[in-house]
């Protein structure tokens, strides 16, 4: 097993539901993937090892936080590829 294998980052899992949240019936796979890659990249890191510990370890109020970030940082996401996409 690989070390990478071996951990995940919390804010994937968050920004996934973001863009199920946000999905509109025009988005293709490609965009979806670059709005992904947008907003994690303008999201902290929070990686863990087993999502019980996680889940055991985080306040209802930061998990309640990182759900809103991670909402923001999709809408913000959005824009910036729509702005930038190439013909």
């Amino acid at each position: 097993m690989s070390l990478r294998d071996a951990i995940d980052n919390f804010y994937e899992r968050l920004v996934v539901d973001a863009i199920d949240a946000t999905r509109e019936e025009a988005d293709t796979a490609d965009f979806l993937t670059d709005v992904m890659c947008v907003a994690l990249n303008r999201l902290p890191t929070r990686y863990y090892r087993h999502s019980i510990d996680m889940m055991f370890y985080l306040g209802d109020e930061e998990l309640k936080e990182m759900k809103q970030k991670s909402l923001a940082a999709v809408k913000d996401a959005r824009g910036f590829v729509r702005g930038h996409q190439r013909e």
